[in-house]
């Protein structure tokens, strides 16, 4: 099999060849720079220059070399652009460790602190000195009367105004499709195309978490009217986005983080009333506009929500939170494992990948990858990003397992 053909398999719950694996094929499978310049010393691969394509979360580009090591079977749509030296800008990372950023989101020198801005100086993002992450620090429609447009308020957004390749060098959508074109003709792996069109999330981004949070249980009329300018905006971009990609790609990846530590940030009611009616057009707008699956990124305790979104029209979810309450892999495989393919679950990186010994990183993979394989319907990824402080032989522990059951 392909690395193409193994995903769609396992996505169609059939049983591929060996087990898919996804690192860094979106912005939550992905690993910090400096945890990516010691994993290459750790394979004996010639130092490369760091390149960080996402500012905020600090993810670094993983190279063709340390891709084909690891048997990886996925690649973003944005690795068709920035290809040119003169897309990418000196900067250094927290610790001193040069890299390259993309010129159009390079961060700008403050006191006792780095910030992301718009092009007109407004601070969308900031990390202190000491930090390894940018944290928003300003909500375009907090004091807002609801008339702005919001297309221009997401501009003034740190995570849809900050954007990682393509970003602006796609202006258009022949440009768009250009690119994805010729990434598909120069890869056999499943590409993932990062659409987002979230709902909560972006509420929280515009309105600030707390505030769209009460206005919820408050004010649904305004929330419900927030909502639907917002799905005609997404709805409208998908469009364009996916005349543009969709004969190119195999995965188009949405965002929603509807879950914390022990529970669902929303009950299935107040999902049902404000979200699934939404979800359900744009994921199924999708399909229509093309032969890709819909991936949904979700953290968090979300079983309870599972039935509804599935119902909704997703097939696979990630990054499948399993130290959360009620997201045990045996549990959700035997519950929902027919309906739902799960990217991820296959490596906690709460506890487990960072802090435990080799030996017991790769007892715990086998374990997760012998619940979740069976029958398809699982690609391998570690829960989330692999952080700064990851030792590499971790790492190296949790692939390796993953090629021992292969």
């Amino acid at each position: 099999m392909t690395s193409r053909e193994r995903i769609l398999a396992a996505l169609n719950h059939h049983e591929p060849d060996r087990v898919p694996v996804d690192f860094s094929g979106h912005r939550s499978s992905g690993i910090a720079p400096l945890a990516y310049a010691r994993l290459r010393r750790a394979l004996g691969l010639p130092e490369v220059s760091l390149r960080v394509y996402d500012p905020i979360q600090q993810l670094a580009i993983v190279d063709e070399d340390v891709l084909d090591l690891l048997g990886v079977d996925t690649v973003e749509l944005g690795r068709g652009f920035a290809l040119n030296d003169a897309d990418w800008a000196d900067w250094v990372l927290p610790d001193g460790t040069p890299c390259r950023m993309p010129v159009w989101a390079l961060p700008q020198r403050g006191e006792g602190e780095w910030l992301l801005r718009t092009k007109e100086g407004l601070a969308l993002g900031i990390m202190p000195d000491g930090a390894m992450y940018f944290d928003q620090c300003h909500w375009p429609l907090l004091d807002s009367d609801d008339q702005r447009p919001l297309d221009d308020a997401m501009r003034e957004c740190l995570w849809a105004g900050v954007a990682s390749p393509p970003g602006p060098l796609a202006p258009d959508g022949a440009t768009l499709a250009a690119g994805a074109r010729r990434l598909r003709a120069g890869t056999s792996r499943a590409i993932l195309a990062l659409f987002g069109g979230n709902l909560l999330e972006m509420g929280q981004f515009l309105y600030r978490m707390d505030r769209f949070m009460m206005m919820l249980a408050e004010e649904p009329r305004r929330v419900h009217a927030f909502l639907d300018r917002l799905l005609e905006l997404h709805l409208a971009n998908l469009e364009k986005f996916l005349a543009a990609t969709g004969p190119h790609i195999d995965v188009i990846v949405f965002g929603d983080d509807l879950g914390g530590q022990n529970a669902s940030l929303l009950s299935p009611k107040m999902y049902r009333e404000f979200f699934k009616p939404r979800h359900s057009l744009l994921w199924r707008r999708a399909k229509e506009l093309a032969d890709a699956k819909v991936m949904l990124h979700c953290c968090g305790a979300v079983r309870a929500l599972l039935p509804d979104l599935i119902d909704a029209g997703l097939d696979a979810i990630n990054p499948v939170q399993i130290s959360c309450r009620g997201m045990d892999a045996a549990g959700l495989k035997r519950d929902f494992g027919s309906d739902l393919a799960f990217w991820g679950g296959g490596c906690d990186t709460q506890s487990v990948l960072p802090s435990a010994s080799p030996e017991a990183v790769r007892e715990h993979v086998l374990q997760q990858i012998r619940i979740l394989a069976p029958g398809g319907g699982f690609v391998f990824q570690q829960v989330h990003n692999i952080q700064a402080n990851v030792p590499p032989q971790n790492i190296l522990a949790m692939f390796g397992a993953v090629r021992e059951i292969a």
